[in-house]
């Protein structure tokens, strides 16, 4: 054999070698996106139960199963990489179980519970896949772009095939799946620095770094459709981030530039249309609207492919000098520099000025009682929220409970306390003012420990301080660098709204946050293990971390297990079975003892069986298991009332008005009982 034919075999045996691999990357990339899709469309936005708790049962298993895998066939590194984080995340997960003891609303305390754990399972289950397989890292960038665009695509989708899949829809901002367009907006957002990844990569199929450009593309035009500002801002701020940790900025100002071009262009063509723009327009004209979008996003996809096919094949047959490619990174970076300059600018040059500009936004931001903005699409530029509403509320909540606060999801039950509105709000739409108001100045110092963890794990995973820091980046590093800026995107938009509490948003993040903890620095490699370590000890954890998952998963079902109950125990006493009924609702309490709902059912039940007597008394176990829900007070008034019982409903009256003195349902009981005679 000739020398010149070694290499010419040896490159063919690495593409024969490199095919089986890279299929296996793609399937492991749409089995991770399949399951992060399927976690969004099941959970929806996380607030019905079902949902909620099916997903809950499925991720603590699933995770449990990785962990018991890691333990045994994982591969491992100098230390525990991830661990303190972990362990500040179960912290957390404590401190929400243990607030069920003072929670005002100890059910939804479990609830509570329950989804945190769900949480703790998805970042441990990260910690395992590292230790699975490292070199997978792709495919979890490239599994959370998948899901993206199958979540954001039936978003758009609704947009245009309206009459086929949101008839009923009567606002103009997108909101499915999730029933929550801010939701909407934050997974397109999350996609954000995966997509920058995906094009500005050096590696990888050219026909693939350029699908970043349409997606990335379709993705801001679903973004800027839900009118989600929040979004926006953690978007920008995540690829600020990226930007500046990533040596790829010529590459991904490319792919940013060209494809919120695109986007921008739709969605400015959308907001220019009515049926497409303004809330509660007939089904026809948004039908043809709808068609006539769909034709433009397929039309914007096409030309945003080409571009990157473009812009791939130029960088490649005129690759620029590490010169220019410096220049073009400083310029980037001046450009993100210059842009709080060029607002400035803007302000200064308007009618208010510069001060009288920056008073009135600050207004707008804080005053509780500052005009919100409609939904229309000039609410992309304005600043005014309802958000300080509730922020103020959650506050004063804190103020008057500052150590342990009321309880995790005690927030919904208090407010109406403070409230000057009628507006039934389940969050505080913040992740800190919330767990102010929920877990006191202990969740919060816990959540900053947790963010302090994480942050001291992220710099040393990319090496941005020591002696590392000056190495080559490698694509594994810029891989977990993009990871590291789609957990900004998260963070960022958690603290200005509820998405913490969606399962769909908060897996993604945390599957990343838990990956980019616990790869440790980028240049350790994970060493591999031969075969499965049988040490007895290495069984036995891996059968606790089974165990663990199962009673987990068992935990979080019994809340739903009471509802079904509970139920049972409804219908069984409209056909007339009372015996049966009254069994069903002692389940469904025996279930779920901390909850008020049972003893409601129960009451029912006794009420149907002519037994006053027995509802009262039901009604009664309910106020003195949660005194400080107002709901409790107020079905125990109500039932007076139709009992003729004057005084006995207006003395349940009295906490129920204390604890929510403007409620329109507790208002009529009032003059109800008040037309009572004595």
């Amino acid at each position: 054999m000739s020398a010149s034919a070694a290499p010419a075999d040896a490159r063919a045996l690495g593409r024969r070698l490199a095919l089986p691999a890279a299929g296996a990357q793609a399937l492991t990339t749409l089995a991770i996106g399949a399951v992060l899709a399927a976690i969004a469309l099941e959970a929806n936005g996380g607030l019905q139960l079902g949902p909620l708790t099916r997903v809950e049962v499925g991720v603590d298993l699933g995770a449990g199963v990785l962990g018991a895998a890691a333990v045994v066939a994982g591969g491992h590194t100098r230390r525990l990489w991830g661990a303190t984080t972990l362990a500040c995340l179960a912290a957390l997960t404590a401190l929400t179980a243990l607030s069920i003891i003072w929670a005002v609303e100890p059910s939804d305390a479990w609830i509570e519970a329950n989804r945190t754990l769900c949480y703790l399972a998805t970042f441990g289950a990260a910690i395992a896949l590292v230790r699975l397989a490292p070199q997978r890292w792709p495919s979890v960038l490239g599994g959370i772009i998948v899901a993206a665009v199958v979540v954001c695509g039936y978003a758009l989708l609704t947009k245009v095939f309206p009459a086929s899949l949101n008839a009923d829809e009567v606002y103009a901002r997108l909101r499915e799946p999730f029933g929550y367009w801010n939701a909407v907006g934050l997974m397109a957002a999350l996609a954000g620095p995966p997509c920058l990844w995906l094009g500005a990569r050096r590696t990888g199929h050219a026909l693939l770094s350029a699908l970043a450009y349409p997606v990335l593309g379709l993705l801001i035009a679903c973004l800027l459709l839900a009118y989600s500002r929040g979004s926006v801002l953690a978007l920008a701020i995540g690829c600020i981030a990226w930007f500046a940790v990533v040596p790829l900025r010529l590459r991904g100002v490319a792919v940013l530039g060209v494809s919120a071009l695109g986007g921008g262009l739709v969605a400015g063509w959308a907001f220019s249309m009515d049926a497409l723009s303004e809330d509660r327009v007939p089904l026809d004209a948004r039908t043809t609207a709808g068609h006539e979008l769909g034709v433009l996003l397929l039309a914007m996809a096409l030309v945003l492919l080409a571009a990157g096919l473009a812009v791939g094949f130029l960088s490649a047959r005129r690759p620029p000098s590490p010169g220019a490619r410096r220049q073009a990174g400083v310029g980037a970076l001046c450009a993100v520099a210059l842009v709080p300059v060029a607002f400035v600018a803007v302000l200064a040059v308007s009618d208010r000025g510069l001060g009288g500009s920056v008073s009135k936004g600050w207004k707008d931001l804080t005053d509780p009682n500052a005009a919100t903005p409609a939904n229309a699409p000039d609410r992309l530029t304005a600043v005014g929220s309802v958000r300080a509403r509730y922020w103020n509320e959650a506050l004063k909540i804190f103020r008057d409970h500052k150590a342990l606060g009321v309880g995790a999801g005690g927030y919904a039950t208090v407010r109406p306390r403070y409230r000057h509105d009628t507006l039934q709000v389940r969050h505080a739409h913040g992740y800190g003012v919330q767990t102010l108001a929920d877990l006191g100045l202990v969740g919060a110092a816990v959540s900053l420990a947790l963010v302090a963890a994480w942050l001291t794990a992220a710099g040393r995973t990319l090496m941005l301080w020591g002696p590392g820091r000056r190495r080559r980046w490698t694509p594994e590093r810029v891989g977990l660098a993009t990871m590291a800026a789609t957990v900004v995107v998260f963070g960022v938009h958690s603290l200005v709204d509820w998405t913490w509490f969606v399962p769909g948003t908060a897996v993604i993040a945390l599957l990343c946050a838990g990956w980019v903890a616990g790869r440790g620095p980028a240049d350790e490699p994970v060493r591999r293990r031969r075969g499965l370590a049988t040490a007895p000890w290495r069984l036995a954890l891996a059968a606790a971390a089974i165990a663990v998952a199962c009673l987990a998963a068992w935990t979080s079902w019994q809340p739903l297990r009471s509802v079904d109950a509970g139920n049972d125990a409804l219908a069984l006493a409209e056909g007339g079975h009372v015996t049966a009924a009254r069994a069903a609702s002692d389940r469904a309490d025996k279930l779920d003892p901390l909850s008020v709902d049972p003893l409601f059912e129960r009451a029912a039940v006794e009420q149907q069986a002519g037994r006053p007597d027995a509802a009262r008394a039901a009604l009664e176990s309910a106020v003195h298991r949660q005194p400080g829900n107002p709901a409790t007070w107020l079905s125990l008034a109500q039932f007076e009332v139709d009992q003729g019982k004057r005084k006995r409903a207006l003395a349940a009256l009295g906490p129920a008005l204390y604890l929510d003195p403007r409620s329109p349902s507790a208002q009529q009981t009032y003059l109800d009982a008040s037309r009572l005679g004595s």
